[in-house]
């Protein structure tokens, strides 16, 4: 009774009404959804469903947004119904509807169609006569209607073949009559049914049953059709109308008569064919059409073939143009239709070819002898198809098929060429080409393999490409040589032919591949070489070798083809004389070797003229091996042929000069050889460069061994090229006049004479070269104007005197005759304007001027002397060269000398008084500064020497003279200066004569050449020497400024007589040691300089460190710590901040490394031995500004200010008072100014970013300290490591703090720092820490990374603890705010490894409670965190005192300080007593779910975990109020198990287990281990609510409770809990059997997912609902509702009042 009460109250066609109208829907989801629960309820309920769809179907697509899933389900639905369960009437109704609806629109194929056709197709399952009755009332009503009712037929026989072709007659007999009246636009449907009924037909025949449907009523109907469609369809003006006809037709051809087939022929093929000439798009349709026409006419088993031969040509001449359209299919779009078109054509041809194969042959010959390509490309690719398939019935056509395809080898078209070419390959592969054909076939390949280098071919319109002709013939060609053995005895030997051609250049590497192969496969290649020889019409090997040579010269070739040319001469080998092959046994492979890896090779720049040299060479030991004269004339015969093969602009053609130079150097007849260099000449085009090089080279190769020989034709030439005087005069007046001959030949001449000159012998070159030179034939070449032409001559000259300095080495020594006026030529060939700037030549210029100096260069080198005229005209020409690079070093340094003696001219011309001599003294020596500090050992030397003469001639010309013991007045000691060189001012004062001594900048100029003291050249040592004892005699011999602070006299000369005894020593004994020389020169200067002078050598000092000259930038750096150390104590703080600066920005410029150390140990000495903090903070002012400029991790040799705080580390006294002054910076110093609460910032803006950067500075500093500072400078951190850990930590802090506002940098730079510290007191855990987590911007990582920190240290380390918790504590009060939290997050760890510290301990704790009020709300949950992390031991006596803090912080504010009370409630209910806990357990509960529902994940997720481990402590009197809780809060549970947060949904399945014992769910255990329990897969999730559903349901008597809590989660403000809670309830609902549960929710339930329905803006609550109605239907206990129908009656008016469906 109460399951009928149950049934008769769900209100099943609502819920199905309203999943009805949900099919129209806006998301997908919600679609699907109600789809799927239609589609469930309609395998239970089918027509209840069709009910409610037929509700809403009156009015259409017009009321209704979706009716095409409305037909979608209804289909469905009536696919479902049981036999006999359907009503016919209904199934009427539903019929009319579906085709009301097509027939309302004039479209064809809409969606909505497409679904109401399937319905109708699923009625006509179920009742197809129905279906067809339906259909045929609309076929016999309004013309609109019949073509959408017959592609409905349409479907139907696709569909169900079975039971329509048995009704084909009835179909026939209705769409007979009106197929007269179809218009054009709907006759492509009707002809595509009469396609679907044939094939239907066809398939019903063949796959179905035996019995033939074809009765003669149908033939009847098939024929009169057959005629309409042929007669007059097929010829309508609409091409669609065509097409469609034509398919149609293709498919009825095997169902009508013979005899009707016989007489449609004539009418049928043409309109067939008609379909080509229009659209190649149908090409696909006509073909298939026309295979089954010819199918059913040819190969039919009912008689002989219906058609001729003579009737197949104009249908086979249609189909070969097709053919080349889509044999390349990659011009179309569809690939596919491309190649199914193809197949289609061959599948004709083959279908002609198995009845009249000799016709076909003969058909196809007869096209290709036409040579009209579009046929000829089509017949050849069909007799390469039919070949292989009809290979019987044409065997006796090989001759005609040779012939014919012989007579095409002229044929210009590509696409025929490639057609062609694969067609051999076929003929090749079954035995086709024999004899004179056969090689007339490979030659043809050969040439086309060649194609793309030959020829220029129009490739417009083409489809195919020269690039693929050429491909397919090579494969083809390698696939005759490897895969046919038979066609061996036509390659071989005839590919040799194929080697020698022009034509065939392009194919030599293909052609080399096979012969390779060939000759590979034979085991010995004795008898092959035979064969050579016994033919005629085979190249001689001579012609072979030279050919194959040639071309080796491009390395880089496609194909390989160096590789390939030389494997064939390896297997050649034996064609030559004997020695050659054991020669090229060993030489081949290297030369393989080198070009085997081209991509290695492109990266060597000189790869060509290396490769072009190793050709030369293996010809010339080939030819030196061979020892045969005659066969060496031989091939010097051979070489001269090749000229014919090469375009004078191709690089073989210069490398042919070469190799002919190279044979004719071998040769003694000299007639031959002067025969061969006429004719080399004759060949060449000397105004191409590269083929005028290699002319110039092969004469110069000659003249090796023909020296006269050459110097005679080059005279010839000389004596042939001069122009008249009427051309020269001609020349002058019109500027187009200069031929461009003249040059090219002179330059050609300079060339050959200049290589002559190199290659020829020392022996006999002297007398040559004075010949040459003796004459003025150099002064006609001077006439050039080219670039390129000057090059050349300068190259000529160039080659000249390197053939001298040749002579020389070989002990031919000569001086060159006229070699000045050969350095004037040059001088003249470079042709440098004086006003022109260096910068403004243009490159060809630039390159014509470097060979010119390279030129002087070689010019200068050779005998004899320069004489000093000549040394000024050079110098002078040249003088703009002195400031730039020396680049070509070896073309300034001939010429310094006379510089040297350019500028002591200028010193002695200048100035009018000793202030202005002095002036411009020091002008010209900073001019010289650079050279003499020089990099490069003779540029110092040539400075020096500069300097040192320049002195010499300062003083005889300024000083009065001096004493060197230091006597004072007039003695016998005293050395006068010169005065006749001081001209007309000898009579004047001395005040006039001679500049004050600070004139001189002596302390710059000492600091200046001091270095060259300790050069690495003892002539320069001993000139820099020389040097500051000029300097200081001058200085001496000069008066002093009136403000000057002066040194004792006595000691000065004193000092100065110890510096002159030096260099007496130095000038005596060059053993004695250089270091011990440098320490007395130094000694003496520091003696010598005055303060102000010491002061500006040191303030000076950078550029001496810096030297290019490691060993005189050390020796600069002692004798800056001498100064340091002996006179430290006279500068003032000035001076050594100003000598820091100086000393660091030396250590900037040092790249090597030892070098900076030891600058920087100067650093050192100067802290040591003056006052260490300014130094210390100079130090770090500088080191704070290149961290803000520069980037200090790519400076080039590190880092300096890094290697100086290695320095101070690694120092015994500094080390202690570097670390202080670094950790007292820190202390003092924030790097964030703007998190201060407790104070205020009153710095300036400047000073505070200088602070800032001393900071910064500071912290990379202890960097450095903690990596470099050894056992010293560790022992000094070990001493400090409780202020550096305070230090650091909080200032870890500070740096996150920047790091969190996007300034992530200071955070790297102290991490680094701290992982240095780590390493340095060798922590290596505390550093796998920072290297995890220490760049984490996430407020929570970087307080858990100095809690892991404050762990490692405690363990490691646990005395330090105390100390580090002393100053943290203090740290709580500072009033910048990232420093409270780190030490916040510090404590908080420390605390747990405190407990031995009883007095620190409480000091702690009471620190902690104060400031869990801080105004930071990091640092209130920190000190939280901190108070439950404390020691078991200890907690005991605080854990009510900790509780009771959690229980106020849960209502905090802040969010973030919530979620840790909460989680630190966890970790105290962990060892909490239950005394402490229990008084306040309901408070927690109620406290806990108030956080259940808090907009955070993690916050829910640790609320409902700590729900549960509060669970525990329910054993005493708050059990029951605890037990209440759970019931309340079990249904939140529920429905966030599959919450979208991972975390969540775990600790709801742990809080479940927890309250599991407490519910009293039976076999609980077997629920919570369920795979569905643990699984996150919606659909596990939705078994588990059902399972858990089903255990509430029959166990618990709380379901109304749960019921009342899970429909208060349906306004969640997760939509995902929301869907959660309707499929929670309605599952309960569906499960439950309690009536007063179900009367009571039901409708609430129900009404709630009408609601959420019809307004949820979320799809995924949407789509709860769709399924929550199934459910609830699906899952009744009932089964009256599966009888429920919809009120048809009623239903009618529901549908036209909108509002019906929401009540």
């Amino acid at each position: 009774m109460a399951s009928s009460s149950l049934g008769s109250s769900i209100p099943a066609p609502e819920a199905v009404q309203l999943l009805v109208s949900s099919l129209a829907d806006d998301s997908s989801v919600v679609r699907e959804a109600s789809m799927a629960s239609l589609r469930d309820i309609a395998s239970l309920n089918p027509l209840l469903v069709l009910d409610c769809c037929y509700a809403v179907s009156p009015g259409g697509r017009r009321r209704f947004g979706n009716m095409a899933g409305v037909f979608q389900v209804m289909a469905f639905s009536v696919g479902v119904l049981e036999k006999g369960e359907s009503d016919a009437v209904f199934m009427g109704k539903l019929a009319k509807i579906a085709t009301a609806e097509i027939i309302s629109s004039k479209e064809l194929n809409a969606d909505w169609q497409r679904q109401a056709s399937g319905l109708l197709v699923s009625i006509g399952t179920h009742f197809p006569d129905l279906m067809m009755e339906e259909i045929f009332l609309h076929l016999s009503g309004p013309a609109s209607a019949s073509p959408a009712m017959v592609q409905i037929l349409a479907d139907f026989a696709s569909s169900d073949a079975l039971q329509f072709t048995p009704r084909l007659k009835g179909v026939l007999s209705r769409v007979s009559p009106i197929l007269g009246n179809v218009r054009d636009v709907h006759r492509p449907i009707f002809a595509n049914a009469f396609k679907c009924w044939s094939q239907a037909v066809w398939l019903y025949m063949t796959d179905l049953t035996s019995d033939s449907p074809l009765d003669s009523d149908v033939m009847s109907f098939l024929n009169s059709v057959f005629e309409l469609l042929l007669r007059v369809w097929a010829i309508s003006r609409d091409h669609k109308v065509r097409v469609s006809t034509v398919e149609a037709l293709g498919q009825m051809v095997g169902l009508i008569t013979r005899t009707q087939l016989k007489s449609a022929l004539p009418r049928l093929i043409p309109a067939i064919l008609e379909l080509y000439k229009k659209d190649h798009d149908d090409a696909l349709l006509a073909t298939c059409s026309l295979y089954n026409l010819l199918n059913a006419s040819l190969l039919s088993e009912s008689g002989p073939p219906l058609l001729d031969f003579e009737d197949l040509i104009i249908v086979l001449s249609t189909l070969l143009p097709v053919i080349g359209i889509y044999s390349e299919s990659k011009r179309y779009s569809d690939i596919s239709v491309g190649r199914k078109t193809y197949n289609e054509v061959q599948r004709c041809f083959l279908t002609v070819g198995l009845v009249y194969p000799e016709d076909l042959f003969t058909f196809l010959l007869n096209k290709c002898k036409l040579k009209e390509d579009p046929l000829t490309f089509g017949a050849l690719c069909v007799l390469k198809h039919l070949l292989p398939r009809l290979f019987e019935a044409w065997h006796s056509k090989r001759p005609l098929l040779v012939d014919g395809a012989r007579s095409l080898l002229d044929e210009q078209s590509l696409a025929v060429r490639k057609a062609l070419s694969e067609l051999i390959v076929v003929m090749a592969s079954h035995c086709y080409l024999v004899g004179p054909s056969g090689e007339l076939f490979v030659e043809y390949l050969v040439r086309h393999s060649a194609i793309g280098e030959i020829g220029n071919i129009k490739v417009k319109g083409e489809p195919v490409s020269p690039t693929q002709l050429r491909a397919v013939c090579g494969k083809g060609l390698l696939l005759l040589t490897v895969t046919i053995p038979e066609m061996e005895y036509i390659l071989w030997p005839f590919l040799l032919k194929m080697i020698i051609p022009r034509v065939y250049t392009g194919a030599v590497a293909s052609v080399c591949r096979c012969i390779s192969e060939l000759c590979r496969r034979r085991s010995s290649t004795t008898p092959m070489l035979i064969e050579c020889k016994a033919r005629a019409d085979i190249p001689s090997p001579e012609e072979l070798f030279t050919r194959l040579v040639v071309l080796l010269h491009n390395p880089l070739a496609k194909e390989q083809l160096a590789t390939q040319i030389l494997t064939v001469l390896g297997y050649l080998s034996p064609l030559f004389p004997k020695n050659i092959s054991m020669f090229w046994q060993d030489e081949i492979p290297k030369m393989k070797a080198y070009v085997f890896d081209t991509e290695d090779l492109k990266l060597d720049p000189t790869y060509q003229e290396t490769w072009d040299d190793m050709i030369i060479n293996f010809l010339a030991e080939s030819l030196d091996v061979t020892q045969d004269a005659d066969w060496v004339i031989s091939l010097g015969n051979a070489f001269a042929k090749q000229y014919s093969l090469y375009t004078p602009d191709d690089d073989h053609a210069a490398l042919l000069h070469r190799c002919v130079g190279i044979l004719l150097q071998k040769v003694n007849d000299r007639a031959y050889v002067r025969d061969k260099i006429d004719w080399m000449y004759e060949q060449a085009d000397i105004s191409i460069p590269a083929n005028r090089l290699g002319l110039a080279k092969a004469m110069g190769l000659v003249a090796a061994s023909h020296l006269d020989t050459v110097l005679e034709k080059l005279k010839i030439i000389v004596d042939n090229v001069g122009q008249s005087i009427f051309q020269r005069i001609l020349s002058l007046f019109s500027e187009s006049y200069k031929t461009e001959d003249s040059d090219d030949i002179h330059a050609a001449l300079a060339l050959m004479y200049g290589y002559a000159a190199k290659y020829a012998s020392s022996s006999v070159i002297e007398a040559r070269i004075d010949a040459l030179v003796g004459t003025n034939m150099l002064s006609r070449l001077l006439h050039v104007r080219q670039q390129t032409a000057k090059q050349a001559v300068i190259t000529a000259i160039d080659l000249l005197g390197r053939a001298v300095i040749n002579a020389a080495e070989s002990g031919a020594t000569f001086p060159l005759k006229k070699r000045d006026q050969m350095l004037d030529y040059i001088l003249t060939l470079m042709g440098r304007d004086e006003n022109e700037g260096f910068a403004e030549s243009s490159l060809e210029v630039l390159h014509t001027q470097a060979l010119a100096l390279n030129a002087c260069t070689t010019l200068v080198s050779v005998e004899p002397k320069l004489t000093i005229e000549t040394r000024n005209r050079v110098m002078k020409a040249t003088l703009g060269f002195f400031a730039l690079p020396n680049d070509p070093s070896d073309v300034i340094g001939p010429l310094i000398d006379n510089l040297v003696t350019l500028l002591c001219a200028i010193l002695l011309t200048s100035g009018e008084d000793g202030r202005s001599r002095a002036e411009q003294l020091l002008h010209l020596l900073r001019q010289l500064d650079q050279y003499v500090s020089s990099p490069i050992d003779y540029q110092r030397k040539r400075g020096c020497v500069a300097v040192h003469e320049m002195l010499l001639k300062f003083r005889k010309l300024c000083v009065g003279g001096y004493c060197a013991l230091g006597c004072s007045g007039d003695c016998p000691h005293r050395k006068y200066a010169d005065r006749s060189m001081q001209g007309n001012f000898s009579n004047l004062p001395l005040v006039f004569l001679f500049p004050d001594r600070e004139v001189l900048c002596l302390g710059d100029r000492v600091i200046t050449y001091l270095p060259r003291c300790a050069d690495t050249d003892s002539e320069v040592r001993k000139i820099s020497a020389q040097i500051l004892d000029q300097f200081f005699s001058i200085s001496l011999s000069l008066p002093k400024a009136v403000h000057s602070s002066g040194l004792d006299s006595e000691d000065s000369y004193k000092a100065l007589s110890s510096l002159e005894d030096v260099i007496a020593i130095l000038k005596s004994d060059a053993s004695i040691d250089p270091s011990e020389v440098f320490n007395r020169i130094v000694s003496s200067i520091c003696a010598l300089l005055t303060e102000d002078e010491l002061v500006a050598a040191l303030n000076s000092c950078t550029a001496a460190i810096c030297d290019k000259i490691k060993q005189s930038a050390e020796g600069a750096i002692q004798a800056v710590i001498e100064f340091v150390s002996r006179r430290g104590s006279q500068l003032s703080d000035n001076d050594i901040s100003r000598t820091t600066q100086s000393l660091l920005s030396a250590a900037v410029h040092i790249t090597e490394k030892n070098l900076r150390v030891e600058a920087i140990g100067a650093i050192s000495a100067l802290a040591e031995n003056t006052q260490s903090p300014i130094v210390f903070n100079e130090v770090l002012a500088t080191a704070g500004r290149d961290i803000v400029t520069k980037d200090i991790t790519r400076m080039r040799g590190g880092w300096p200010m890094q290697d100086a705080f290695y320095a101070f580390s690694q120092h015994t006294e500094l080390s202690v008072l570097f670390m202080e002054h670094l950790i007292s910076i820190l202390n003092r110093s924030s790097l964030v100014k703007g998190d201060s609460h407790k104070g205020e910032n009153t710095s300036s803006s400047s000073e505070t970013h200088i602070e800032d950067d001393i900071l910064q500075a500071a912290i990379f500093a202890l960097t450095a300290f903690f990596r470099g500072g050894g056992k010293i400078g560790k022992k000094a951190v070990e001493n400090s490591y409780s202020s550096v850990v305070g230090a650091l930590t909080l200032q870890l802090g500070s740096c996150h703090g920047l790091a969190s506002s996007g300034q992530q940098d200071p955070l790297r730079v102290l991490l680094t720092s701290f992982q240095a510290f780590c390493d340095c007191v060798g922590d290596l855990e505390m550093g796998k820490i920072l290297a995890r987590n220490g760049e984490q911007r996430e407020k929570e990582k970087w307080v858990d990374l100095i809690g892991n920190i404050a762990r490692s240290i405690s363990i490691k380390r646990p005395k330090e603890v105390r100390h580090i918790c002393m100053i943290l504590t203090k740290a709580l009060n500072r009033p910048q705010r990232f420093q409270r939290e780190a030490a916040a997050a510090a404590l908080s760890e420390f605390i747990r490894y405190s407990g031995d510290f009883s007095s620190v301990m409480e000091e702690m704790v009471e620190a902690l409670c104060r400031h869990v009020s801080d105004d930071s709300p990091t640092v209130r949950r920190l000190c939280l965190r901190g108070l439950v992390q404390m020691p078991s031991a200890c907690m005991n006596h605080y854990t009510t005192q900790v509780i009771g803090v959690i229980l106020a912080l849960l209502d905090d504010l802040d969010e973030s300080v919530q979620l840790t009370a909460v989680s630190c409630l966890l970790m105290v209910t962990e060892s909490a007593s239950n005394d402490a806990v229990e008084p306040i357990l309901l408070n927690l509960s109620v406290r806990l779910r108030n956080l259940q529902v808090s907009m955070d994940p993690k916050m829910r997720a640790n609320a409902f975990e700590a729900f549960g481990a509060l669970s525990k402590y329910a054993i005493g009197g708050q059990r029951e109020g605890f037990v209440e809780q759970i019931h309340s809060t079990l249904p939140r549970l529920v429905v966030h198990l599959h919450d979208d947060d991972p975390s969540i949904r775990k600790a709801c399945r742990g809080t479940l287990k927890r309250f599991a014992p407490l519910i009293d769910i039976i076999n609980y255990s077997t629920l919570y281990d369920s795979r569905a329990f643990g699984s996150d897969d919606r659909n596990d999730y939705e078994n588990f609510v059902r399972d858990l559903s089903k255990h509430l349901v029959q166990e618990s008597e709380r379901v109304d409770t749960y019921m009342a809590s899970t429909i208060q989660a349906f306004d969640a403000p997760w939509p995902v809990v929301q869907a959660n809670a309707i499929h929670f309830s309605t599952t309960m609902l569906s499960l439950s059997e309690d009536q007063h549960i179900i009367s009571l929710y039901y409708p609430q339930v129900f009404e709630t997912l009408v609601s959420k329905m019809t307004r949820s803006q979320d799809s995924v609550v949407r789509a709860a609902c769709s399924s929550a109605f199934g459910l609830l239907l699906r899952s009744s206990k009932s089964t009256l509702w599966r009888g429920a129908r919809l009120d048809r009656t009623d239903s009618g008016r529901k549908a036209n009042d909108p509002e019906s469906v929401k009540k």
